[in-house]
């Protein structure tokens, strides 16, 4: 199984070629056939948030963009439950400064699943053995 990053997310379905690097592309494709890519709600808030905050520019509005880059592809929406959230909290702040990474790791931890990222944080985290990750950008 494969969590996609929030930044991953967008890049793939905006078709942003340039930032996912081929070898992630076709892991995506391939997972996407199997229906097992998965997105963590997460990504939805920061989707959200970045839309409101000008950081992020939809030619639709923000749930419209949501429910296309879920609903007709073969990303689907992981659950967010209280081992994720608690896995999350026991996370230091030292280790991922982000809220948002340490769930995004938790939701990787507990679905057994590899987190596909490009964020420096999380891919130093993962250095320490304690989340599966692919780096995007390479």
């Amino acid at each position: 199984m494969l969590l996609l990053d929030t930044h991953i997310w967008i890049w793939s379905v905006e078709g942003e070629d340039r930032r996912v690097n081929p070898e992630s592309r076709r892991r995506i494709l391939r997972a996407e056939s199997a229906d097992l890519v998965r997105v963590s709600p997460v990504s939805l808030f920061e989707v959200t948030y970045l839309s409101q905050a000008g950081r992020l520019h939809w030619t639709r509005s923000v749930e419209q963009w949501i429910e296309k880059a879920l609903y007709p592809s073969g990303i689907r929406l992981a659950e967010l439950t209280a081992e994720i959230a608690i896995d999350a909290g026991h996370i230091p702040k030292t280790a991922l400064a982000d809220p948002m990474d340490r769930l995004l790791v938790a939701t990787a931890r507990q679905l057994g699943a590899t987190l596909m990222t490009a964020d420096r944080a999380i891919l130093a985290y993962a250095r320490t053995g304690r989340v599966r990750v692919h780096d995007a950008s390479r």
